[in-house]
């Protein structure tokens, strides 16, 4: 394991000149200990009790015989979920990263079961929100780890500093946005590779350019993890798609996470439908007739 831009949280944390420095430089941070084990907990209560999440659940194509399950939501709702969405340590150290005011973009749920659970190719995550009318990549994800991330069971891998490369020309694969491999391949030589390896209730942050991928999980332990994605208030999109515009995020306290009694009532999340949600299907078709 890398301690690069590596920190320990606690209630006191700050993003100080420092952390700010490590994100700007590197791509992201990785903060330990966000989420104790009581919050991952609940976070897996909720998960598992809630009609709509499983009803929710869907996969693209299956990857070379394998798959990852997921479920996607526009807005972060009252349930346990959402409050840690909400949460500063969330939302709030996201948002100094990030430089200005955040809202909520989306979040989702990656369950890679063992044995079964499907890759994901080298991309950007603005490789797919460039074409959503997001005019500056004023973006960020929060990777939260439910379950110990290893190599065996598909950490997240980054390639360091790619981000500073700006927004590389991506191609379908599979349902999936994948960077230039050439472009990548030598970004490579500049950029080391780095397999994130986590325990669970730590948490990455990372910028909407930063390349990254995860394996196949070839182990017999699952990898469930939970991601929220922020934009800045000032990078409004230009066009309706399948996320939500600016709309203002009300962050709560860290303890509202464990004040939070809502298992089960999704009320107001809107969740992804790939039958409703046409324009995810459009912006993969028109970016391989470009």
């Amino acid at each position: 394991m890398s301690s690069v831009a590596e920190y320990t949280f606690c209630e006191t944390f700050e993003v100080t000149a420092d952390v700010k420095r490590d994100f700007d430089e590197y791509g992201y941070i990785l903060l330990r200990g966000v989420l104790d084990k009581e919050e991952l907990s609940m976070i897996e209560q909720t998960i598992k009790g809630s009609d709509a999440i499983n009803k929710h659940l869907y996969y693209e194509n299956e990857y070379e015989g394998k798959k990852t399950d997921k479920v996607m939501w526009s807005h972060p709702g009252t349930d346990v979920t959402g409050m840690v969405s909400r949460s500063k340590k969330i939302a709030g150290i996201m948002e100094k990263l990030l430089g200005g005011e955040v809202y909520h973009y989306h979040s989702k749920l990656m369950m890679k079961e063992g044995g079964v659970g499907a890759r994901h190719v080298w991309h950007q995550d603005y490789g797919y929100w460039y074409h959503n009318g997001c005019l500056f990549p004023d973006m960020g994800t929060v990777f939260v780890a439910i379950d110990p991330c290893r190599k065996e069971n598909s950490c997240l891998q980054i390639l360091r500093g790619s981000h500073k490369c700006g927004r590389i020309e991506h191609r379908p694969v599979k349902q999936q946005y994948a960077v230039d491999e050439a472009r990548r391949v030598e970004i490579a030589k500049f950029c080391p590779h780095h397999y994130v390896e986590m325990e669970a209730g730590d948490v990455i942050y990372f910028h909407c350019n930063l390349i990254h991928s995860s394996s196949d999980n070839t182990s017999d332990k699952r990898r469930w993890a939970f991601l929220t994605a922020y934009n800045r208030a000032s990078n409004n999109p230009t066009k309706e798609h399948h996320h939500p515009r600016y709309t203002p995020l009300h962050q709560v306290p860290n303890s509202a996470i464990k004040e939070c009694t809502n298992y089960t009532d999704m009320d107001g999340k809107i969740f992804l439908d790939l039958k409703r949600d046409y324009t995810i299907k459009t912006n993969f078709q028109k970016h391989d007739q470009a």
